[in-house]
C-alpha cells in the first residue's frame, strides 16, 4: 500500500512537472497563480500587455479584509446608483452610454442586488477571504517576499443615521457567521485611536483584518517567482488565440506566439476583451477606482478605516497615508476625473478632524480598473466551451483580498487537483 502511495505521488509531481501554463495577467492575481504553479512544479510562463503588477494591483487600498464578505451587489444598490448618476461626486457614478455590453450587465446587475444573492454569496465570501488571509500570513514569512503585512484590523466609522443602520446591518451579517467584530461608540473609537479627532459618531470594528502595500506585494511577489523559475515577459500583449477543435492551442503576442497546456485569463477588466477574441461574451464591466497617497502625514492613523456614507477608504503605512475610493462605469477609460479625486478628499474632514487633506499637486494620484461581475461574486474555473482555458477574474474591490486563495485555487485546477473550497458559486460560465 505504501508503495501505491508511493507511485501516485510520483504520477502526480510528474504530471506536474510537465504541465505547461500560461497565464495571461501579471496582477496580484496572475502572479500569485504562478506561485503555487511554481511550488507544484509547473512550467509557467505569465505575459501581461504592461509591466508586471502595474495595473489595479498597484495602488489600491491594500486591504487583506475577511470582513468585505458582502458583495457589490447588494439590496438597494442599483437603485441608489440610480439616484448618483447625476451627480459626478457620488460614490457610484455611471456615466450615461447607450453600449448594449453595459446595458446587459446593468440589467443583470440589477437583478443580482438582492438578499437571495446575499445569503449564496456572504458564506463563500467568507471562507475564501478568511483562507486567503492566512495565506497572505504565510507569504509574508517567506525569504524575499516583503510587503508590510500589519494585521491591526479594520474600522468601519458612520456619522449619520443612515451610516450608523447599514452598519449594524453589516455587524449583524458578520455575527451571523462567525466573523469577529466589536461595535463602537465615540469613546471606543477614542479608545482604539487615541491621536485622532474623531468627527465620526461611531463604527463597526474588525480586529482580524490586515492590509499590505500593493506596490511592494507585486514588486517583490514577481522577483521571487522569477527566481523560482517563472517566465514573465512584461509589455507583450497578446494579438490573437489559436484554437483546435474545444481546446486553445497557442496565443499569438508581439514577440511570437506561446503554446501550452493549459490557459489562465487573469486579466482583470481587459478579460472581456480576450475573451470575444474567442466569441465568449463574458459579463464584465471596469469599475475606475481612485487613489491619493501623502508621503509623511503630520498624524496618521495606525488602524485602516472606511468612511461608510462616502465609500471612502484611508489607509496607513509606514511612512504614508492613502486615501481611496469611488467606483466610476465609464468603459476601459483611465483618464483621470478630478471630480471623483476631490470627492474622495471632501470626505475626509466630515469624520477625522486633524488628519491633513492631501495637495494633489503634491501627492501621488491613481487610478486603476477594477472587474466587476453582474452578481458581484468573481468567476474562477474552467470555460466550458474551451476546458484549458481557466478564468480567474471578476473580483471588483477584493482583488488583493482574494489574490492568495484565487491563485493557490487556480493553480489546483490547472493541475488537476480537486479544488480545496467549494467554488461552484464562481462559475466562469453561470450566465450562459
Amino acid at each position: 500500500m505504501l508503495l501505491d502511495v508511493f507511485n501516485n505521488l510520483q504520477n502526480e509531481d510528474s504530471m506536474n512537472s510537465k504541465t505547461h501554463v500560461v497565464i495571461i495577467g501579471g496582477g496580484a492575481i496572475g502572479l500569485c497563480t504562478a506561485y503555487y504553479l511554481s511550488k507544484k512544479g509547473a512550467s509557467v510562463t505569465v505575459v501581461d500587455k504592461g509591466e508586471m503588477g502595474q495595473a489595479c494591483s498597484l495602488h489600491n487600498a491594500g486591504f487583506m479584509a475577511a470582513s468585505h464578505f458582502l458583495p457589490l451587489a447588494s439590496p438597494g444598490l442599483f437603485t441608489q446608483a440610480l439616484k448618483w448618476m447625476v451627480n459626478s461626486k457620488s460614490p457610484l457614478y455611471i456615466k450615461p452610454t447607450l453600449d448594449p455590453a453595459f446595458i446587459t450587465w446593468a440589467w443583470r446587475f440589477s437583478r443580482a442586488c438582492s438578499e437571495a444573492n446575499v445569503r449564496r454569496a456572504v458564506p463563500v465570501l467568507r471562507e475564501l477571504l478568511a483562507e486567503s488571509l492566512h495565506l497572505f500570513e504565510e507569504l509574508s514569512t517567506v525569504d524575499g517576499i516583503k510587503f508590510d503585512f500589519t494585521k491591526r484590523g479594520l474600522l468601519l466609522l458612520y456619522r449619520t443615521e443612515k451610516g450608523k443602520l447599514a452598519c449594524d446591518h453589516e455587524a449583524r451579517v458578520a455575527d451571523s457567521i462567525r466573523v469577529e467584530v466589536q461595535r463602537c461608540d465615540h469613546d471606543k473609537l477614542r479608545e482604539l485611536e487615541p491621536q485622532i479627532d474623531f468627527r465620526a459618531t461611531g463604527g463597526i470594528y474588525f480586529p482580524g483584518d490586515a492590509h499590505l502595500v500593493p506596490a511592494a506585494f507585486v514588486k517583490t511577489l514577481s522577483e521571487h517567482v522569477e527566481r523560482a523559475g517563472v517566465r514573465l515577459m512584461s509589455n507583450c500583449e497578446v494579438t490573437g488565440i489559436e484554437t483546435e477543435g474545444n481546446k486553445i492551442r497557442q496565443l499569438r503576442t508581439a514577440r511570437g506566439p506561446l503554446s501550452a497546456d493549459e490557459f489562465i485569463l487573469a486579466s482583470g477588466s481587459w478579460s472581456s476583451g480576450l475573451a470575444r477574441k474567442l466569441g465568449i461574451r463574458m459579463h464584465l464591466q471596469p469599475g475606475k477606482g481612485y487613489s491619493i497617497t501623502t508621503m509623511k502625514p503630520r498624524v496618521n492613523p495606525t488602524i485602516p478605516y472606511i468612511l461608510t456614507e462616502r465609500r471612502v477608504a484611508v489607509t496607513p503605512f509606514r511612512d504614508s497615508l492613502r486615501f481611496a475610493g469611488t467606483m466610476e462605469f465609464a468603459g476601459i477609460n483611465l483618464e483621470m476625473n478630478r471630480s471623483r479625486v476631490d470627492a474622495i478628499l471632501e470626505a475626509v474632514p466630515l469624520y477625522l478632524g486633524n488628519v491633513e487633506i492631501p495637495d494633489p499637486s503634491k501627492s501621488q494620484l491613481w487610478c486603476g480598473l477594477r472587474p466587476v461581475t453582474p452578481d458581484g461574486v468573481p468567476y474562477l474555473g474552467r470555460l466550458r466551451k474551451f476546458p484549458n482555458l481557466i478564468v480567474a477574474t471578476g473580483h471588483a474591490m477584493i482583488g488583493i483580498s482574494l489574490a492568495t486563495v484565487t491563485g493557490k485555487l487556480a493553480a489546483e485546477i490547472a493541475t488537476g487537483v480537486q479544488p480545496s473550497h467549494e467554488i461552484s458559486l464562481l462559475d466562469p460560465n453561470r450566465y450562459e
